[in-house]
């Protein structure tokens, strides 16, 4: 497995910020994509995203064998939430961990929640999703969506070796559509793919994110 940039790497936060002022737009709209209400909140703020993410998510359904299609977990992500997810498993390894120093529980808690500082949930920039088959079914990628690396086994990295044919062929399919369109993935998460935030920034050799932190409520 080569080697992971996380996003607690200082190279992340470095990439500079020119928000775009692209509007939060709701994916149900159209029903284009199938949507799974697990990471549903009162607010439907899951549902959005910036409208060039949407733009790119469509255009990767597209490029899918037939019978296959997008489903769309989790979206934008306040802040505030943002922050909660990341102290609480911050939290979770500092108790099992007593030993490490808080620089390794910033690290170790950044493969699976982003720094809130630079989340790009948080800038309407990311998406959680899978694929499922043409009635809606969730198909096998080897884990659950949002498994950890201590439950999985690291079978969450987008590359692990412990998953199955199937789920490594499913991954597959599910990344080369989303890299074509022009999301990237984050490495520690299979389900996890951006564009226009400081990660896909750092990763496409941009010299600025198009994305920056949104503290709003979305909008149709």
């Amino acid at each position: 497995m080569s080697e992971i940039t996380l996003m607690s790497d200082p190279k992340v936060a470095a990439i500079p910020v020119v928000d775009c002022g692209e509007r939060l737009v709701d994916v149900r709209l159209g029903g284009s994509l199938l949507v799974d209400v697990r990471r549903q909140d009162p607010s439907g703020a899951f549902a959005y995203v910036r409208e060039g993410v949407l733009e790119r998510l469509l255009t990767a359904q597209a490029m899918l064998p037939q019978g296959l299609r997008l489903l769309f977990v989790e979206g934008y992500r306040p802040p505030s939430l943002q922050r909660t997810y990341f102290e609480e498993y911050a939290g979770q390894l500092r108790a099992g961990h007593r030993e490490w120093p808080e620089e390794q529980v910033f690290a170790a808690a950044s493969r699976y929640v982003s720094p809130p500082d630079i989340a790009p949930h948080s800038a309407g920039a990311a998406v959680d999703l899978t694929l499922a088959d043409s009635g809606g079914r969730e198909l096998d990628l080897g884990t659950r969506m949002n498994a950890n690396p201590e439950e999985s086994d690291g079978a969450c990295y987008t590359h692990a070796g412990n998953i199955s044919e199937e789920a490594r062929a499913n991954r597959e399919v599910l990344g080369t559509a989303l890299t074509c369109a022009g999301l990237v993935n984050y490495p520690t998460e299979w389900w996890h793919w951006s564009f226009g935030d400081r990660y896909w920034a750092l990763l496409s050799k941009e010299v600025t994110a198009r994305y920056g932190s949104q503290e709003m409520t979305p909008r149709g």
